[in-house]
């Protein structure tokens, strides 16, 4: 006994060898393809205390934020080998990402790696870039972009600061309450301000 065929008109018994058409509507206004990458926000401005720049991602993804900042220190400080990461604040690191075609190796360590730190070798040597976490506010984004006079150390304890603030706000969202002493109140977290393009001194 042959199965009935469903349409908006009910059921048809189908005969042996027919095949129904049914029309097909392709949507062409809406594009597969993905929107181009935001520029890295990125500060080339030295810092006393061994500091060649200074980033604010604007995720935590490092499969998605490593390219597009190894793209634009490239235009810098040349061809870049590889990057090595503390894995404190990053939950993915991949093996390696690709740059204008050639592969950059990702390594981590938590020993010889500072967790608020990249470090990237080139054939020219070593620099580090200090992460600004990317749930940081614009204003004190932009003030340790800036540098203002701040040297590495203080500019790693503001970021630890910001990220103490972040797991607090996490903990209490999740059920905690109250503040501890031990941890410093970080600033203001005030949204606005432009994206930061690549900056030299």
């Amino acid at each position: 006994m042959p199965f009935p065929v469903i349409d908006n008109a009910g059921p048809h018994p189908r005969a042996r060898g027919q095949v129904r058409a049914m029309p097909v509507i392709i949507d062409r206004t809406t594009s597969s393809r993905r929107a181009p990458a935001q520029p890295a926000r990125l500060s080339l401005t030295p810092a006393p205390g061994g500091l060649d720049g200074t980033w604010w991602p604007r995720s935590r993804a490092l499969t998605r934020e490593l390219p597009t900042l190894t793209a634009a220190l490239v235009e810098h400080w040349g061809r870049i080998t590889d990057v090595t990461v503390h894995p404190a604040y990053w939950p993915v690191i991949p093996h390696w990402v690709s740059v204008a075609g050639r592969t950059v190796r990702v390594g981590w360590s938590t020993q010889a790696q500072d967790p608020h730190r990249l470090t990237f070798f080139s054939v020219d040597g070593r620099r580090d870039v200090l992460v600004i976490p990317p749930e940081t506010g614009a204003d004190a984004a932009a003030q340790l972009m800036a540098g203002d006079g701040i040297d590495a150390p203080a500019r790693e304890e503001a970021a630890d600061g910001i990220d103490a603030r972040i797991r607090e706000e996490a903990w209490e969202t999740d059920g905690g309450a109250g503040r501890p002493s031990s941890l410093p109140p970080g600033p203001s977290a005030r949204q606005g301000l432009r994206p930061a393009e690549v900056r030299e001194p």
